[in-house]
């Protein structure tokens, strides 16, 4: 559906796991894929060599830096660890305001759904606006999450952070 889209994938250039199969899957039908893959990784010989593109990073944090960089917007896919310091990385700097791109949760089957209960438990509980907690997109199939990415307007509430009195 992306490469259909002309929407380029931008993941973390690995050929195993899910987003492996999703790269091959875009690759397959004509589309764009970058990946971006840390040295040590490389060094494991998990690279997907069939990429449109493949750029070495030296660090975990530089590797989430140039996919930011690179990015219009992020979609977590269920997955661990990995994907869940992604998706806070990029919601904490959307919600610090360091950028304003659609950021959006594909919850297949559910899988998502005690993320997205903490979620707005967290902003019950006080320890996010609103706004905030809804610079979280959520949908069940892609249709959904790309239409609700394309209409995505950045909040415009700051978070704690106050400008200094004079």
């Amino acid at each position: 559906m992306l490469a259909e889209r002309s929407i380029t994938v931008v993941y973390g250039g690995a050929k195993i796991g899910l987003m492996g199969a999703v790269a091959d899957g875009a690759l397959s039908r004509g589309g764009r894929v970058i990946g971006v893959l840390p040295g040590f990784l490389m060094a494991k010989e998990i690279a997907h060599q069939g990429l449109t593109e493949l750029i070495a990073s030296a660090t975990m944090h530089e590797r989430k830096v140039t996919m930011h960089e690179l990015s219009d917007g992020a979609i977590a896919l269920p997955g661990g660890f990995g994907t869940m310091d992604e998706l806070f990385e990029m919601l904490t700097w959307g919600q610090l305001g360091l950028h304003t791109k659609p950021i959006a949760l594909l919850n297949i089957g559910g899988y998502y759904d005690p993320l997205i209960e903490q979620v707005s438990r967290m902003a019950r509980a006080g320890f996010m606006k609103e706004d905030n907690r809804a610079m979280l997109l959520v949908g069940s199939t892609m249709d959904s999450v790309l239409a609700q990415m394309e209409a995505y307007s950045a909040p415009t509430v700051p978070k704690w952070i106050m400008q200094e009195r004079v």
